[in-house]
């Protein structure tokens, strides 16, 4: 079976990471939020907001539409 090298290092670097923690899921949240703060970046939500309008069309989605 083929092996990607790339993919097994992400794999090894998300246990060390996850064990660094005691695989405790609330500490590795904590920290990534931290982490996200520090960086100065800004964070958008991509999520639909209820009311908006179809992208080309003008008239209101509603749910269960199909794009």
């Amino acid at each position: 079976m083929w092996v990607d090298e790339i993919v097994e290092e992400i794999h090894r670097l998300r246990e060390e990471y996850a064990k660094s923690f005691n695989y405790d899921l609330d500490a590795i949240f904590a920290d990534l939020r931290r982490k996200q703060e520090e960086s100065g970046r800004e964070v958008v939500s991509l999520s639909r907001k209820p009311g908006t309008t179809a992208r080309w069309s003008g008239r209101p989605n509603e749910i269960g539409d199909d794009a």
